[in-house]
């Protein structure tokens, strides 16, 4: 029987992995033959790379298929075609808050935007993966691009430091990943994740619980979930800040595609025994986040220690298990990201050549020496804390009501209680802002278009909590 041949219309869907490919190429070679001028040419030219591929993607995205390809092992459905077109996004911004920021500690560097658009490609291979092998490949793929961004400053030991920490906790969760991947398999014959729903039902065996176990184990270290968080405080602390920003943004997006392919899909009939897992895990990261937190005088530990604490609130989405908990995870995910985009990005832009605007202390008396800068960052902060009208309140709702419907009522109150406590450390940042004295603490530098992109981003999660149905429907329509 011959094999059936794949045309160029065939693999249209996954294009944009295709174009994405070709553009690392491209982009690796212009800087390599651009010499002197690839530190102009290689910054703008990955940025018009990320706009056409954000532009084929949207192309496609007209027609609003669920296709299958490569024997099933990819898929190109409604959510892949929106976390790509985040991916995009996300990563264009963070691109462009973080290139002053590396030429002013001379490390802006061509392999900087390669290693960027390789973890992309490894997003955009987990949110399209239709089997076992393509999740490890994509999971892989971002990890190994992450390892060298976190180590990139080759001057700090304290970045390589977190690196090493950073590569042999991911190399043990890749392995406990793998090995529960190795016995859903044997135990199901199959590596395609819709066989693998199908193939599962009733009760769980053993061998199968095993498998579950390491297979949560995998999805919490790549979310960064209590105890397998070890690692976040150490790589936001000691990568350099355009580095942090990007680990604590778009990898987040193949961490939510991650578990919803593998849990809610190709295990979603065994889902009892995965939930009560992830259950422990959520409120883990909640209470543990959130305490930790308030003991920071670092703001990008601070940050880190609420990114543990804003993950148990996307898990508590999949422990609700219904289509609502699903939407409210991937709106939870989505608006994290936007908020946590424009914090660090306002700690790229306060900082300066010798500064590095990363302790607490640094933000004193901020909207006197910078009113516009003061006030973004308020905004932000008023955000995650999920203060009313802002984004992340109706995010934080939207878990709790999934909740509720699921009759989690202990876990409603865990969240709700930690969420006022969270409050705490993030109105400290806005205390000392605008209530003390700025001393002696330089002014941040103007970069006018730096600042523009940063002011719409603090004026997205403003005008997202305005009209939060907007983005709401977004996420119900492509999980529907």
């Amino acid at each position: 029987m011959n094999a059936p041949t794949l045309t160029l219309a065939g693999v249209a869907p996954a294009l944009p992995e295709i174009y994405l490919t070709a553009a690392i190429c491209l982009v690796l070679l212009v800087d390599v033959f651009a010499g002197a001028a690839a530190r102009r040419v290689t910054p703008t030219l990955t940025l018009l790379v990320l706009a056409i591929g954000a532009a084929l993607t949207l192309g496609y995205a007209q027609t609003g298929e669920t296709v299958r390809l490569f024997s099933g092992m990819y898929v190109s459905d409604a959510l892949a075609i929106l976390l790509k077109l985040f991916g995009f996004l996300f990563v264009a911004v963070g691109l462009l808050y973080s290139r002053q920021y590396l030429e002013m500690r001379g490390i802006l560097r061509g392999e900087y935007y390669v290693l960027a658009l390789t973890a992309l490609l490894g997003v955009f291979v987990v949110v399209s993966a239709g089997s076992l092998l393509t999740l490890y490949v994509g999971v892989e793929l971002l990890a190994l691009s992450l390892y060298a961004m976190v180590a990139f400053d080759r001057d700090s030991g304290i970045a390589a430091e977190s690196a090493m920490k950073y590569f042999v906790l991911g190399a043990i969760a890749s392995g406990a990943l793998l090995y529960g991947m190795s016995l859903v398999y044997g135990l199901t014959g199959t590596l395609l994740l819709d066989e693998i729903a199908v193939a599962l039902h009733g009760k769980p065996s053993l061998g199968l619980i095993m498998g579950l176990v390491f297979l949560v184990v995998g999805v919490s270290f790549k979310f960064g979930a209590v105890p397998f968080h070890m690692w976040v405080p150490d790589v936001y602390h000691g990568a350099p800040s355009a580095v942090t920003l990007f680990v604590g943004t778009a990898p987040k997006l193949a961490s939510f595609a991650l578990a919803y392919r593998l849990l809610s899909g190709g295990l979603g009939n065994v889902s009892e025994s995965w939930m009560q897992m992830l259950a422990i895990v959520a409120a883990l990261s909640l209470v543990i986040g959130n305490l930790v937190a308030i003991a920071q005088t670092n703001l990008k530990r601070m940050l880190a220690y609420s990114a543990i604490g804003n993950v148990g609130f996307i898990l508590l989405g999949f422990v609700a298990g219904t289509e609502q908990g699903y939407e409210a995870a991937l709106y939870y995910t989505l608006v994290y990201v936007i908020m946590a985009l424009g914090s660090f990005g306002v700690i790229l832009l306060a900082s300066r050549a010798g500064f590095e605007a990363d302790e607490l202390a640094h933000y004193k008396g901020l909207s006197q020496r910078d009113p516009s800068l003061a006030l973004m960052m308020m905004m932000l902060m008023f955000s995650t804390a999920g203060v009313p009208p802002f984004v992340g309140f109706w995010a934080k709702l939207q878990i709790f009501q999934a909740l509720w419907a699921t009759d989690h009522v202990a876990l409603v109150m865990i969240a709700a209680s930690v969420s006022v406590l969270g409050v705490f450390y993030y109105l400290r940042v806005i205390k000392l802002m605008y209530f003390d004295d700025p001393g002696d603490l330089p002014l941040a530098e103007p970069r006018p278009g730096v600042r523009l992109a940063l002011g719409l981003n603090a004026l997205a999660v403003l005008v997202l909590g305005l009209m939060p149905n907007a983005l709401l429907s977004l996420c119900a329509r492509v999980l529907s």
